[in-house]
């Protein structure tokens, strides 16, 4: 077994770029490394760790942490650890423990496998140079993190989670109406971030009621893994280990805001927790008010102020009031929203400018003197006169009014911390219609009867059936196929996740599939059925908000028909009642209704009883809907006079999210994904083949070149590169750059060393035969904390280096296409010889390669720098400026991206031309 001591020297096989790593601790079982230069620690098993000892030899040029270097002339090795002794680049003797060597060290392994004779065939050659491509291309991609959603690209949702996600620790209410996809927004934003490494721990505290659903949409949508920890699993954690805190057991884990606040010790365990993202979903359930507030409210507090990023979801900032409101802002920056009197004040300002903005966004009608005079007040940069002059005289082009109405936006108004779309904005959803279908009579019988002569009348489209219980929609099914074969599919809580796939599958099939899924209450959450447009209600929910949630499976932006909505009711039953109220009260079937929960808790305080025990009393049951007519009509007033015109308008830059939105089209058009997934397969043994149109399999097999690739199931998958067939089969895996499979596959092969050495045989009319070349590429190499995301700033291109016998670069004359195209793989048996023929003029070859490449390095390090500095310090300078007019911009969000572009000005400087690949061609 290998011998650790703590200060030794290892790098990683498998993840090199996070540079030189010094051992921190040694247990019987585990080591401990830390790996200074990308800010990572990780805990390897003794037994398997994939390390490599860090020695250097005489005559090896190494660096200290100081930046000083020196030659190597001897070794001594003292308990396991080595002291290099030898002469500084000023003639100075010197001694350099290994402990002092600099962290960023990385070792050229294209040549020291080249000169042992490791050579790997052309194909894996080839499969490397693509990958690095691939790497280069998409480190500065811009929607890199957004492209691999199993999502329909919609341009508000895009927005938001462009403007979130590129924040350092963004803290924001996600406020969209029901039916615009606040979880999607936040999938969106925590998969970016997780993606770029920005966060690791999160914590996700939902209604109990929801905790599948929000499993579900997190690994179906993002590939994101979460753990439900409840009260089962809280218990089975303390029985096996009381010291274990099971919050720190996993990186992403959900919880209900029930067990949180009630179960004893879950709270103290909650805030141990070392989160770096908390999101909150319904966050209008958190009650508080100046006097006081709930547990649930002081727990979220507490967890908020001690987690750098926050997400809070709520469908209607404003309704548990003002005061509600206010708390939520509160929760997201204490400091800025300190005094809930000094809010209401400050909000009192909005309308004004609000009333302004939605002038100017109208681009046809004329702004008032009063209008103008308001926008000089609020804009005052020296620029902005000529364009206010114009607006004045009529003469403003559409540009005009577009940048004067950006400006306006960015500077006022709570936009930066909250953001809302309203279904009025957004549009792009379908009509509603009720079908009522009254019963004459009670019984099971009857209802099964009517519901196989409704399909008869439906074929051939599909339908989705809604009922409240799981044992329901078992004996509908059963009932269904004895009485008239008809197959339905089951979409229960007790199937398995696969099994709710293949019903999903079976309904969504057009060619084999079924006419008709029957879903319980729970089983139809979180589900996208938009391809039917016939929802069956087999029952009524006694709860606006489920009544919502159940149309909303087909009530979907991008929905291209009509939902009609069928219910079937005995006469003068509680359920016929309830049809009434949702229908003729709250307009619920054809039209959404944002405050029906507010009215049903109305309702059922002034009568002090429950709406179902009223619905008992057929005398009153017209007065009740008549009231509810008055009260839903109450509550809209209220809610369009608390609209914030200013806040909608910063909520979607329609013109930054069509550009959002085309450039992740043109992600998915790309059909570079897909070859390269079918290289990479290739090469290392994985089984794939055709599906259907547009889908392929993919299975490990039993001649893979390792045991287990990454981000393959066991039972292997299907996969697709269309968007459109991965939200219409959720049993079809979606491809792109940000899969699992993709991202897995490029650390395979970038982080091993398989394909960076080669020997081609090579025949070219500029080059007399009996000739060798070395082609070498590069990149700079800036093993900086992964946080900082330093790839996208630097060239986006490998560089290539041609040397001739003579040591010059002829890359311009030889291009790379012409050498690929025209090298011929040499039989490694004939390899060696060849290298030893040559040994001194390849080597000498190598080195006039890292010479020439290094002789490059500064003008590209002072590119990158220059890239960052332009992009960062003009966002810098922005929210400086928008920090005098706007206090929503955080002086800590200053300061981070202050000390941002400080450390990759200092990265980013350091970093260091590294050989990737070397192929030696020898001319026939």
């Amino acid at each position: 077994m290998t011998d650790y001591v703590v200060g030794q020297r290892w790098i990683s096989d498998t993840e090199p770029d996070l540079g030189l790593g010094h051992i921190q601790h040694v247990e019987p079982r585990r080591v401990t490394i830390s790996f200074e230069a990308s800010g990572q620690t990780r805990l390897y098993a003794t037994s398997s760790a994939p390390l490599t000892r860090v020695r250097f030899n005489v005559g090896d040029r190494i660096q200290s942490q100081h930046g000083w270097h020196m030659t190597v002339d001897r070794v001594e090795d003292g308990e396991g650890l080595l002291t290099y002794f030898g002469e500084r680049d000023d003639g100075s003797a010197v001694a350099l423990p290994e402990a002092e060597l600099a962290h960023h060290i990385h070792f050229n392994q294209p040549k020291e496998r080249l000169f042992a004779g490791q050579i790997d065939s052309d194909s894996w050659f080839r499969l490397r140079l693509e990958a690095l491509r691939h790497q280069q291309e998409l480190a500065r991609l811009p929607v890199r993190g957004l492209i691999g959603g199993r999502v329909d690209l919609i341009p508000h949702q895009l927005y938001i989670a462009d403007e979130v996600s590129q924040r350092r620790a963004p803290r924001v209410l996600l406020a969209d109406e029901v039916g615009l996809g606040k979880t999607i927004e936040a999938g969106l934003i925590l998969h970016r971030l997780l993606l770029g490494e920005r966060i690791g721990r999160v914590l996700v505290i939902v209604p109990d009621a929801l905790l599948y659903q929000w499993l579900v949409e997190m690994l179906r949508r993002f590939n994101v893994r979460f753990s439900i920890l409840d009260e089962d699993r809280f218990e089975a954690w303390k029985e096996a280990d009381p010291e274990v805190n099971p919050f720190l057991e996993e990186p992403h884990i959900l919880c209900g805001l029930d067990f949180l606040t009630q179960h004893r010790g879950a709270a103290a365990k909650a805030l141990a927790g070392e989160w770096d993202m908390l999101i909150v979903d319904e966050a209008h359930h958190l009650q508080w008010s100046p006097e006081a507030a709930s547990p649930a409210y002081r727990l979220v507090e507490a967890l908020a102020m001690m987690t750098p990023s926050l997400l809070l979801l709520t469908a209607t900032p404003e309704q548990l009031g003002r005061a509600g409101h206010f708390a939520r802002l509160r929760l997201l920056d204490a400091q800025r929203f300190h005094d809930f009197d000094a809010f209401l004040e400050e909000e009192s300002g909005y309308p004004e400018t609000a009333a302004v903005a939605t002038v100017l966004g109208g681009n046809d009608e004329r702004l008032s003197a009063q209008d103008v005079a308001l926008l000089s007040a609020r804009l005052t940069d020296d620029d902005i006169q000529p364009l206010l002059q114009r607006l004045e005289t009529g003469t403003a082009e559409p540009e005009d009014r577009e940048r004067l109405l950006d400006l306006l936006i960015d500077r006022h108004g709570t936009g930066r911390v909250l953001f809302r779309n309203t279904r009025a904005a957004v549009q792009g959803f379908p009509a509603r219609r009720l079908m009522a279908h009254a019963l004459t009579e009670d019984g099971a019988d009857t209802r099964l009867a009517w519901l196989v002569q409704q399909l008869k009348t439906l074929v051939p489209e599909r339908a989705l059936l809604i009922c409240q219980q799981a044992q329901t929609a078992i004996g509908l099914a059963a009932a269904l196929r004895e009485t008239v074969g008809l197959h339905a599919a089951l979409f229960h809580e007790r199937m398995s996740i696969v099994e709710r796939d293949r019903a999903a599958a079976y309904f969504a099939d057009e060619e084999s599939g079924t006419p008709l899924l029957i879903c319980s209450e729970i089983g139809s959450e979180g589900r996208n059925f938009q391809f039917a447009h016939r929802l069956i209600l087999f029952d009524l929910p006694e709860n606006p908000d489920l009544l919502e949630q159940r149309i909303g499976r087909l009530d979907r932006i991008g929905q291209q028909h009509t939902v009609h909505i069928h219910v079937p009711y005995l006469e003068n039953s509680r359920e016929a009642f309830w049809l009434r109220w949702y229908h003729e009260g709250l307009d619920a079937f054809e039209h959404t209704c944002p405050v029906g929960t507010a009215v049903l808790n109305t309702l059922e305080e002034e009568f002090g009883q429950s709406l179902s025990a009223l619905a008992a009393d057929p005398d009153r049951i017209d007065a009740i809907i008549d009231r509810t007519r008055e009260l839903r009509t109450a509550q809209l007033v209220l809610l369009e006079q608390g609209r914030d015109r200013l806040l909608e308008l910063n909520s979607c830059r329609p013109q930054r999210a069509r550009v959002l939105c085309e450039s992740v089209a043109a992600a998915d058009d790309d059909p570079g994904v897909r070859h390269f997934m079918e290289r990479t397969f290739d090469c290392y043994g994985v089984h794939f083949e055709d599906h259907s149109p547009g889908c392929w399999i993919a299975q490990p097999s039993d001649h893979m070149y390792i045991t287990q690739f990454p981000g393959l199931p066991e039972e292997g998958c299907t996969l697709t590169t269309s968007r459109e067939m991965a939200l219409r089969r959720e049993d079809i895996q979606f491809l792109s750059w940000d899969h699992p499979l993709a991202r897995g596959a490029l650390d395979l092969i970038l982080h091993s060393r398989e394909g960076n050495v080669t020997v081609a045989a090579i025949q070219l009319a500029s080059v007399p035969a009996g000739q060798v070349l070395v082609e070498s590429f590069f990149r700079l190499d800036c093993p900086a904390d992964l946080r900082l995301n330093a790839q996208r700033y630097l060239p986006p291109d490998l560089l290539r280096v041609l040397v001739d016998p003579e040591g010059c670069d002829c890359a311009v004359d030889i291009d790379a296409d012409t050498v690929s195209k025209s090298a011929v793989s040499v039989p490694l048996h004939l390899v060696r010889d060849l290298i030893e023929s040559q040994y001194e003029t390849v080597r000498r070859q190598v080195m006039a390669a890292e010479v020439l490449a290094e002789e490059q390095a500064p003008r590209l390090r002072e590119q990158s720098v220059a890239h960052m500095q332009a992009e960062l310090g003009a966002e810098f300078n922005r929210l400086v400026a928008l920090a005098k007019v706007n206090p929503s911009i955080r002086s800590d969000e200053l300061q981070a991206l202050q000390d941002d572009m400080a450390d990759l000005r200092e990265a980013l400087s350091q970093s260091r031309m590294q050989m990737e690949a070397v192929r030696v061609l020898f001319t026939h």
